[in-house]
C-alpha cells in the first residue's frame, strides 16, 4: 500500500524516509515548492536525514517528493505531519491541519487509513479530522488513527526507530492497521484504548517539561538573590537516587513542543471548563524568562548596556539544530537591544536571520553570551583573550566559565 506523508518538515521527512527504507512506496508531499525542489536535489536541514539517502531513495523509486497531492486509484495510508503552531494570542492555529484534511479529502478513496501525527488538542481526531474529511468525501469506509510524533532533532540516542510510539485508532480495525504500519518503523509500539488518551499523552509529556523548567527558572531567581549556585544545588539534589529528575535553568523554552503543547492542553481544558493554573503559571514564567535575564545581564554589566558590544553564541532553540521556532534567544537579543546593547550573533547552523548574517566569534566585545552551544562553536578565542563571558546554556556542561543562571 502506498504512503502519502503530508508535510515534509522535521516530523514528516524522517517518517517518509524511514518508511521508504522499510519498503513502502512513499510520496512526500509539501505545499512549499521550494522545499520540494531542495529535497529533490538532496538538500535538507533535518539532522535525521542525509543527502545520500535522499538521492538514493529517489533514484530507486522508493520515494517521490511533490507539491501536488497524488491522486491514487487504490487505498493508501495518509499521515498528517504539518505544523500546528500558536497564533498571535498563543491560541491553537489549526489552519494547516485543516488544509491537510482538505487535500487528503480531494484524493482519498475508500479503505484508506488516515493517521494524524501533528500535535493538537485532545479530541482532534474524532472532533475535527474525521468529521471534516467525511463531510467533504462522503466516505464512511475510511479508517482513522493517531500516533503523536516523538521527534527530538539531533538526538543521537533516541531515533524514530528506537523511541516507543503511541498509537490508537477510532475502532479495532483502525488500531490494528496503525499498529501494523508503525511496527515496521519502530521497535516498540504502545497501543492505548482511544485517540484521546494518545493525544493527552503527547501534550502531558511536554507540559511536564514546561512546568519543571519553570520551577527551576524560579529557583534560579531565588539563587540570584541569595547568592548561591543554582547548578550546584541542582546537581546536589540529583545525588538522590529516587524521586528526583534534574532540570536546568534557561532563558526560556523553544522549539515546537515545550512552548506549544501546554497551550494545546490548556485549550483542551478550556473546552470543558477546567482551569489549568499550574500550566498557566509555568507558561507565564518561561515566557518572561528572557526579559528577566536581560535585566540581570544589564545589572551584571554595571547597570547599563548603552553602547556596549555583546555577542551571542548560538541562536537556535537547541544545540546542533538550526531550528529557530520559538527560540528564546531571539527574544533575549531583542530585549538586550532595547536596553541599548550593540548585539551581534554567531551561529554556524543558522547563518542568516532577520536580515543579518552570523558573525565570527570575536574578542573585541564587552560581553560574550553562551546561549546555544553547538558542537561546531569553538570558544577558544574567548578563552584565550580572557573575554568576559556569561554562560546561559541550559545544561550542566562546563565551557570554561561559571553558569550565570
Amino acid at each position: 500500500m502506498d504512503l502519502i506523508v503530508v508535510g515534509q518538515g522535521y516530523v514528516g521527512l524522517p517518517l517518509a524516509m524511514n518508511a521508504a527504507k522499510a519498503g513502502f512506496t512513499v510520496y512526500g508531499f509539501d505545499i512549499d515548492q521550494g522545499k520540494v525542489n531542495k529535497l529533490k536535489s538532496g538538500i535538507t536541514e533535518s539532522p535525521e536525514v542525509t543527502k545520500t539517502d535522499l538521492i538514493n531513495l529517489q533514484s530507486s523509486g522508493k520515494i517521490e517528493f511533490t507539491s501536488t497531492i497524488p491522486k491514487l486509484s487504490e487505498p493508501a495510508i495518509f499521515v498528517i505531519a504539518v505544523p500546528t503552531p500558536l497564533d498571535g494570542l498563543r491560541k491553537p492555529d489549526l489552519s494547516m491541519l485543516k488544509r491537510a484534511c482538505e487535500l487528503i479529502s480531494s484524493v482519498a478513496v475508500g479503505g484508506s487509513l488516515i493517521i494524524n501525527e501533528s500535535t493538537s488538542y485532545i479530541g482532534t481526531l474524532n472532533q475535527l479530522i474525521k468529521p471534516l474529511i467525511e463531510s467533504i468525501t462522503g466516505l464512511k469506509s475510511l479508517d482513522y488513527a493517531v500516533a503523536p510524533e516523538r521527534i527530538d532533532p539531533a538526538n543521537t540516542k533516541w531515533s524514530m526507530k528506537t523511541t516507543p510510539r503511541i498509537v490508537a485508532g477510532i475502532n479495532e480495525r483502525s488500531t490494528e492497521r496503525a499498529l501494523d504500519f508503525y511496527s515496521k518503523l519502530c521497535d516498540q509500539v504502545y497501543v492505548v484504548s482511544n485517540p484521546e488518551v494518545a493525544e493527552a499523552a503527547k501534550l502531558f509529556e511536554n507540559t511536564f517539561r514546561q512546568v519543571n523548567i519553570a520551577l527551576v527558572n524560579e529557583l534560579a531567581h531565588v539563587a540570584s538573590q541569595l547568592n548561591f549556585s543554582t547548578h550546584e544545588a541542582i546537581n546536589a539534589a540529583a545525588t538522590k537516587p529516587y524521586g528526583f529528575m534534574p532540570f536546568y535553568p534557561s532563558i526560556g523554552v523553544g522549539g515546537h513542543c515545550i512552548p506549544v503543547d501546554p497551550s494545546y492542553l490548556k485549550y483542551s481544558a478550556d473546552l470543558v471548563g477546567v482551569s489549568t493554573n499550574i500550566i498557566d503559571l509555568a507558561s507565564e514564567i518561561n515566557l518572561a524568562a528572557s526579559q528577566n535575564i536581560a535585566n540581570r545581564i544589564n545589572s551584571a554589566m554595571g547597570g547599563s548596556l548603552i553602547g556596549k558590544k555583546l555577542q551571542v553564541a548560538g541562536i537556535s532553540y537547541k544545540p546542533n539544530v538550526a531550528d529557530l521556532r520559538e527560540s528564546p534567544a531571539l527574544l533575549l537579543i531583542e530585549y538586550l537591544g532595547d536596553l541599548g546593547g550593540i548585539i551581534t550573533w554567531h551561529d554556524p547552523l543558522v547563518e542568516h536571520w532577520n536580515n543579518q548574517n552570523s558573525s565570527p566569534l570575536t574578542p573585541n566585545i564587552d560581553l560574550g553570551l553562551i546561549l546555544t552551544p553547538h558542537d561546531q562553536i569553538d570558544f577558544s578565542i574567548w578563552k584565550n583573550s580572557n573575554t568576559k563571558v556569561l554562560d546561559l546554556s541550559a545544561n550542566s556542561q562546563n565551557y570554561g566559565w561559571p553558569k550565570f543562571l
